[in-house]
């Protein structure tokens, strides 16, 4: 479902997830509503725990600071945690099991499966924007709210979302091996890197994607 065809207070959530933090009045432009129906849907969300208002503040056309609004950690529970309770136990009984270095050996084969079918997706040797398009696709598929977006600079991959994000907390070896799973799935003709981070406190994950060698855009 789109963004424009939610409604209400759901369709308000979902955008303050994916953009936040923002502004009633951009969340209004991208949803078609009033500026006032969504700032009542944000005092309602509020009410309910579910956003909050973000410390820094947008300079208004008219000088005057304009809120800026994201979600609070109720409100993100509101979106796919994968089964977050046991895959946390899981990873904890595994690494008892097996220790780190038998840990590190399971994240590996996981990667490597997932490298498989993602590369039945992704044609390494299709023009990059259309392997960050597919690749964007797959993940958003995934739950991880997946954006491409294009600068001066490149190329950037935005993850507004983590569903494995409990799991991730206690087992950092799901983001090293996401890297590793970007890398060898978009070829080795590029560099990624990841410059923000949800656990390192950001609003979301992002990577920098730029060419190693001449390699078309387009």
């Amino acid at each position: 479902m789109t963004e424009i065809a939610q409604t209400g207070r759901a369709a308000v959530l979902s955008l303050v997830k994916r953009e936040g933090p923002a502004a009633a009045d951009a969340l209004a432009a991208r949803l078609g509503l009033t500026t006032m129906a969504v700032r009542q849907h944000l005092q309602g969300l509020a009410e309910e725990g579910l956003v909050e208002q973000a410390e820094a503040e947008r300079k208004a056309a008219r000088g005057r600071p304009a809120r800026l609004w994201r979600t609070t950690a109720a409100g993100d529970r509101r979106f796919a945690d994968a089964h977050a309770g046991l895959t946390v136990d899981l990873i904890r009984q595994m690494r008892q099991a097996f220790g780190e270095a038998g840990l590190d050996r399971l994240l590996g084969l996981r990667t490597a499966e997932q490298i498989a079918l993602y590369g039945a997706e992704v044609d390494v040797r299709a023009p990059l924007r259309e392997r960050l398009q597919a690749l964007a696709a797959i993940r958003e598929r995934e739950g991880y709210m997946a954006e491409l977006r294009e600068d001066e600079a490149g190329f950037l991959l935005l993850e507004h979302h983590c569903p494995v994000c409990a799991a991730a907390q206690i087992c950092t070896g799901l983001c090293r091996e996401e890297l590793a799973l970007f890398g060898a799935v978009l070829g080795d003709d590029v560099k990624v890197e990841r410059t923000a981070h949800l656990l390192a406190g950001a609003g979301r994950c992002a990577y920098r994607i730029t060419p190693i060698a001449a390699s078309p855009l387009s």
